[in-house]
């Protein structure tokens, strides 16, 4: 069975870092592509960060970057979004999900990815 499992969420002051980690079972991490998606309530999931499997290339949304940084380990089957410098409105339920076959052109597209995790809470205090 393929599944995907989030850890690290957590609640952390304005200002703070958390390492969220996304493991995989059922298939190897570094075969597919792998997304970061978050959902705070009343909004809708939107990207935060995504890896490409061939040259392991990343992309972040603007919201992000030079905050979030994600990696893998493909020995663990894990991949990694390093957090820091957390805002309260980074707070938001964080999710891993696993991309089959799409371009990377679609890959911050929710709808592109295949299989999805339960998700982990993130809140920043201010």
């Amino acid at each position: 069975e393929v599944q995907l499992v989030e850890s690290g969420g957590g609640v952390v002051q304005t200002g703070g870092s958390l390492r969220l980690s996304c493991t995989a079972s059922g298939f190897t991490a570094d075969e597919y592509a792998i997304g970061w998606f978050r959902q705070a309530p009343g909004k809708e999931r939107e990207v935060v960060s995504c890896i490409s499997p061939s040259d392991r290339s990343t992309y972040y949304a603007d919201s992000v970057k030079d905050r979030f940084f994600i990696s893998s380990d493909n020995g663990k089957d894990t991949v990694y979004l390093q957090m820091i410098s957390l805002k309260p409105e980074d707070t938001a339920v964080y999710y891993c999900a696993l991309d089959l076959n799409d371009p990377w052109s679609q890959l911050h597209l929710a709808s592109s990815y295949d299989v999805w995790g339960e998700g982990t809470q993130v809140t920043v205090s201010s």
